[in-house]
């Protein structure tokens, strides 16, 4: 009888966040349903003396983290951590300090760096504190920019994903006063490009169908509310179709998420951080996922933050960080089957045969009203 010839675990990257969040306890509560370890191999960046810290003020007395060197010496069926701090930390639960800054970056530096090298086969981000984590290292309005930079991706994008919906936004951490200036034709369409990528390779929808929203109240009114609808999203939207890719809008934002029509896509572009974030956190913050579509490696997040009201409490749930983990994996199989499925393609033609009738269905969803 031949040996089946099994795939080892994929090693998944764990980075601590801010210590004085509530970072560890998602990470702890999560590998500590050893089923899980059935799944993936965890590598935790992170510090054993503040692990320790937090399972004694969160009494996750059976838990135990296995202490390794680097990312090569982790074990199969054990939560690995490597060490990326060997000094004393104080921990102010709840508070914003330099220290916890400082060891979140370091915790990133490495994982991302052990990413590079094929060590990890994917990260996942424990939530840092944007303000406290910013150095002459770090000088970005959060991971998605960061990592774009460190891996020379010129453009990325920021999806919100949960079972409901996949949301990303075409303008990511920048003031609002300055997005109406840095909407333009070119942005969208590099935004649905990578949106309609991702979904392809990293989510395995053959033909992926992506809503945009509009910037204005009723996507513009045909001019009455704002011109940029007309002028720069419609022009975006019908490239992108030309070029088969099925966009579909722009929608009122209101109309678009009050009449649940966002169940009938598989991707949707927001303008601008708020328009997409509110709905996604309203519907999904409790197992919502940050995903950074368009980077060579796969690295996703919990949607929450630090969430320091909770922390040392014991009332934080893990959901969201479960769900990013297992995004993880999903996206790391989805990308190495698309690898094999399209070393060989097949005619294009076939499947772009159906776009007219696709764009005739979805062309008239619910409007939004005040």
């Amino acid at each position: 009888m031949e040996e089946e010839n099994l795939q080892p675990p994929l090693r998944i990257g764990i980075t601590h966040g801010d210590v004085n969040g509530i970072g560890y306890e998602i990470i702890m509560k999560t590998l500590a349903d050893t089923r899980v370890l059935d799944f993936f191999t965890p590598v935790v960046y992170g510090s054993s003396k503040v692990a320790s810290y937090h399972r004694k003020a969160l009494d996750l007395h059976d838990f135990n983290f296995n202490i390794v060197k680097s990312a090569d010496f982790a074990q199969n069926g054990k939560a690995n951590l490597v060490n990326i701090y060997q000094q004393e930390i104080k921990i102010d639960l709840g508070q914003c300090t330099d220290i916890a800054g400082e060891v979140a970056f370091l915790a990133l530096e490495a994982a991302t760096e052990d990413l590079k090298r094929g060590h990890i086969d994917a990260l996942v981000t424990a939530p840092i504190n944007k303000q406290n984590i910013q150095s002459e290292a770090f000088h970005f309005p959060g991971h998605t920019e960061y990592l774009a930079q460190k891996f020379g991706v010129a453009e990325s994008l920021m999806l919100m994903v949960s079972h409901h919906m996949r949301i990303g936004v075409i303008t990511g951490h920048v003031p609002l006063s300055e997005v109406p200036g840095m909407i333009t034709r070119e942005l969208i369409l590099k935004k649905v490009r990578l949106m309609n990528q991702s979904l392809t390779r990293d989510f395995g929808i053959r033909k992926p169908r992506i809503a945009l929203l509009g910037l204005n109240p009723h996507a513009g009114d045909k001019g009455v509310i704002g011109r940029e609808e007309l002028e720069v999203i419609v022009p975006a939207i019908q490239q992108a179709f030309d070029e088969g890719i099925l966009a579909f809008g722009p929608y009122p934002a209101d109309g678009f998420f009050g009449s649940a029509s966002y169940r009938e896509f598989d991707g949707i572009l927001a303008m601008y951080h708020d328009q997409g974030l509110i709905p996604f956190k309203a519907i999904s913050f409790k197992s919502g996922v940050n995903f950074t579509a368009g980077l060579p490696y796969v690295r996703t997040s919990p949607a929450h933050g630090t969430a320091y009201d909770l922390a040392g409490k014991n009332d934080a749930s893990p959901d969201a960080f479960r769900e990013a983990v297992y995004l993880a994996i999903d996206v790391v199989r989805n990308r190495r089957m698309y690898q094999e499925i399209t070393a060989n393609p097949l005619s294009a033609s076939a499947l772009d045969a159906d776009t007219d009738s696709d764009r005739n269905a979805l062309k008239d969803l619910p409007e939004g009203g005040d």
